[in-house]
């Protein structure tokens, strides 16, 4: 008897891999799915600046393409780019790396968040990371074999990490401990002191540290310390750094990596085959915001600072508890008064006042409570955000 054809195939379970199948999607991008169907809408939902990239650089990027210069750089980025990008680090963060193996230009800090991760880590090896945290830092880990072990940190510390809290999570398989100061979506920074100690914590346990300090130029008390810099950290400690924020560059899609020779050398394989290299137009304008952007991005921080004390302010007056964040441009208030969780806040908000918040829970399970609050916006437009939401809040006790 002829066997059944059919009998030999295997049973395909399907098209994509089990561990992209489990990755949620943003909550960011689900939630704002539902703004794009509305009119009116006053968002305060996408971490973007509201200014347009300064003129100067926009300049050098048209005129990159009117030279003609359409062609790939090197897999690492221009070395005139990789030098500038070594002086500012060294000026700015006082931490030194040489330019021909110690720094890599990318796609945006996430493109350099991961590589580095692909490079760094073997299937299982765990990843150390603060909640609430930018989106990206568990997906970035999953995809790359890894695991992801949040961090709780909580609005009695100021979300700042407790260095105690740090080290019982640490395990034989911990590798890595990826920080944010200032903090997505929280705006908060470490304490100095602090700092000091997750060094001496990841020197003691052999940890490789990735600080995301993408905020570092918006920080409005104090001074900001990389914890590259510190004593023994510079060589187990990969910094990553971009344009997007301070120079309000988003759409550019140009970051960087700077960190020990070994693990660049990783991350440029990884680059070099998925990527090849950044974007020449890109990396010519990012050499322009390095050289003569400082002026324009002063600017920027001086009204988002002002713009947060506006918001934080209306936020409390509400009846929002919301801490003064000391960097980023954005807030993070409880909504824990109103009896609504983060995601039933945000919906009701939207659909009764077109107002549009991210909740809290798109960043962590700690997030719950909360809802993030970007302040890059116009100031009026802050005003009737402020005025709306408190609308809101007062329709919630009737």
């Amino acid at each position: 008897m002829m066997k059944n054809m059919n009998d030999s195939k295997c049973v395909r379970k399907g098209f994509v891999a089990d561990h992209i199948k489990s990755l949620p999607k943003s909550g960011i991008r689900r939630f704002f799915d539902l703004v794009n169907t509305m009119d009116d809408v006053i968002s305060l939902g996408v971490g973007e600046p509201d200014f347009v990239t300064p003129w100067t650089i926009r300049e050098t990027g048209i005129f990159s393409l009117e030279k003609g210069h359409t062609s790939y750089t090197s897999n690492l980025g221009t070395p005139a780019l990789r030098r500038e990008v070594c002086r500012y680090v060294r000026d700015n963060y006082h931490v030194s790396y040489r330019p021909e193996d110690e720094c890599i230009i990318t796609i945006g800090v996430s493109e350099a968040l991961d590589i580095a991760m692909r490079a760094l880590l073997d299937p299982g090896d765990e990843v150390l990371y603060t909640e609430p945290c930018f989106v990206s830092y568990p997906a970035e880990v999953r995809m790359a074999h890894g695991i992801p072990v949040p961090i709780e940190t909580k609005v009695e510390d100021a979300f700042a990490l407790e260095p105690a809290v740090l080290r019982r999570k640490i395990t034989p398989r911990t590798k890595v401990l990826l920080l944010n100061f200032p903090c997505n979506p929280t705006g908060a920074v470490m304490p100095l002191e602090s700092l000091k100690e997750v060094a001496a914590i990841a020197m003691e346990h052999d940890l490789v540290v990735i600080t995301d300090e993408i905020y570092s130029e918006l920080l409005y008390e104090g001074e900001h310390v990389s914890i590259a810099s510190l004593p023994g950290m510079r060589d187990r400690t990969l910094f990553l750094h971009g344009f997007s924020k301070a120079f309000a560059m988003t759409g550019w899609r140009v970051g960087y990596a700077c960190g020990p020779r070994e693990i660049i050398d990783a991350m440029m394989k990884v680059h070099q085959y998925a990527i090849m290299c950044a974007s020449t137009m890109a990396q010519e304008a990012a050499l322009e915001a390095l050289r003569n952007g400082e002026k324009e991005m002063l600017r920027m921080r001086e009204s988002y600072c002002e713009r947060r004390n506006l918001m934080v302010d209306g936020l409390n007056r509400i009846g929002l508890n919301c801490l003064l964040p000391k960097g980023a441009f954005y807030t993070f208030p409880s909504v824990k008064s109103t009896g609504l969780s983060s995601t039933e806040f945000a919906e009701q908000l939207l659909k009764a006042e077109k107002v549009a918040v991210v909740p809290g829970v798109a960043f962590g399970a700690c997030g719950e409570g909360f809802v993030r609050c970007c302040y890059a916006t116009s100031a009026s437009d802050l005003i009737e955000a402020i005025d709306r939401m408190g609308r809101f809040v007062q329709s919630l006790k009737h």
